[in-house]
């Protein structure tokens, strides 16, 4: 099932121009804490491995509120950064910007945080070590980018076919079956209903790379 985070932010805004009118989120801090809470999903490695961390993020808003260069200035450099730049990407157009405005960049922490109570259950009351736990995700994605490696080259007629059944062996090895898989396309859809079509295609492209056919009908329609 996908999971969800619900208390996910605080808003303190930081802005990288002299201090006069600045871009406001409609509705104010309030309207932005709902809109991330409403649309950020917390990514399953490090839910499951109860990583906690405040992203630093920044991002350029124009005067028609529009929102570009957004990045991660400060995080883990795991999925928590990715998904948080997701979600800020998604404001773009609703930002208040006020006349004779120029472009403005901003920083603001996207704060993730854990079911403690559930993680010290899982660890036996013993704190969560973090830098294990986004180590195992770093070497996760080395194994994982063989596998999508060796699809995307199949696809292309360049595999080797010899390697196949490694590489079948790898995907048990990190558990990524119809199970997982499906989690994946639940969240791709998700993506897509939020209007982040490229989140979702990124997902879907996931999904057939590693050789799976489950998000291909998607595909064709979305990610042309």
């Amino acid at each position: 099932m996908l999971k969800f985070l619900f208390t996910v932010a605080f808003v303190a805004f930081t802005y990288l121009m002299p201090a006069q009118a600045q871009p406001v989120f409609k509705g104010g801090p309030e309207a932005f804490n709902i809109f991330i809470a409403s649309h950020l999903m917390y990514p399953e490695f490090s839910r499951q491995n109860c990583i906690a961390a405040v992203i630093r993020v920044s991002f350029q808003v124009d005067q028609g509120g529009r929102v570009s260069a957004v990045r991660a200035e400060q995080g883990p450099g795991i999925d928590l950064d990715e998904e948080a730049v997701r979600v800020i990407k998604l404001t773009s157009g609703k930002w208040v910007v006020p006349a004779g405005t120029g472009t403005t960049r901003i920083i603001l922490p996207v704060r993730f945080t854990p079911d403690y109570t559930r993680c010290s259950r899982l660890n036996n009351g013993k704190p969560v070590d973090m830098n294990a736990a986004i180590l195992a995700y770093q070497n996760r994605q080395e194994l994982e980018n063989a596998v999508t490696n060796y699809y995307s080259n199949k696809y292309k007629g360049t595999a080797d076919p010899a390697k196949e059944q490694d590489i079948i062996a790898l995907k048990k090895q990190l558990g990524i079956d119809d199970e997982f898989l499906n989690d994946v396309l639940d969240q791709a859809n998700q993506k897509l209903k939020q209007g982040d079509q490229e989140g979702a295609c990124k997902d879907w492209n996931f999904i057939r790379n590693t050789g799976s056919t489950l998000a291909d009908t998607c595909i064709a329609k979305y990610c042309k």
